[in-house]
């Protein structure tokens, strides 16, 4: 299975729901928390090209936030991303 990262702050609600949906599916990920490390903030923002939390990455693909995770799973595409 691919790596899964999500880019998340503690008080972020979207970001709680992300891996309560990759915990359901029993999908690891690594979380990396930016509101501990400013730098984080930058990587997250040149990769992502936002600066919104959660930020999900699936090996080098950018999947978005969390709605678009949940865009991905409804259309089929994200079990294609993680195999």
């Amino acid at each position: 299975m691919k790596k899964v990262i999500i880019y998340s702050t503690r008080i972020c609600p979207y970001c709680v729901r992300a891996k309560n949906f990759f915990d359901k599916k029993n999908i690891n990920y690594t979380e990396i928390m930016i509101d501990q490390d400013p730098s984080l903030i930058t990587e997250m923002v040149e990769k992502s090209g936002r600066q919104s939390v959660p930020q999900i990455f699936i090996d080098d693909y950018h999947v978005g936030g969390f709605d678009d995770l949940v865009e991905h799973d409804m259309d089929g595409k994200l079990e294609d991303l993680l195999t």
